[in-house]
């Protein structure tokens, strides 16, 4: 059985669109790591500078895909749900699905790469941040379940 995604409900604002009337595709990467980082804030308790600072590590982006599906739109109401896959030594892999009102807008994943956080050089993620992600690794969120969309570096 899958996990139960995190979600974090965002509110489209009027300056997230464009001459269209619908979300600029730039905001949709914003949205993502909004989203990443209440997950994070969710399964740790743990803001993300006091992750930081509890742990040593951060977090670096390595890689990025969005998906578009269909048009938000100015004060549309958006789910975005949350999954992770097992990290590996160094890298973690977060999947996101946009919906609203049940219609699939986006989808798409951010991997990053755990860093000590003094000299950024990789460093594995510690077993108490293995633990609190652990029930939120399972398959992808609906939405994103997607080919197109790498699951591990090559």
């Amino acid at each position: 059985m899958p996990p139960t995604p995190l979600i974090t409900v965002l509110r489209v604002r009027y300056v997230e669109c464009d001459m269209q009337g619908h979300v600029f595709n730039g905001h949709y990467l914003t949205y993502f790591d909004l989203a990443h980082t209440e997950a994070l804030r969710s399964a740790s308790g743990l803001t993300y500078p006091e992750l930081v600072q509890v742990h040593g590590v951060d977090f670096v982006v390595a890689e990025s895909g969005v998906r578009h599906h269909a048009p938000a739109r100015y004060d549309d109401l958006l789910e975005i749900a949350v999954t992770f896959e097992e990290p590996t030594t160094t890298s973690l892999t977060s999947r996101f699905a946009i919906t609203c009102g049940g219609t699939d807008v986006a989808s798409g994943f951010l991997r990053h790469v755990c860093v000590d956080s003094t000299n950024y050089k990789k460093a594995p993620w510690p077993e108490a941040f293995r633990a609190a992600i652990a029930p939120y690794i399972g398959d992808v969120p609906a939405a994103s379940n997607d080919a197109t969309i790498p699951s591990r570096p090559t």
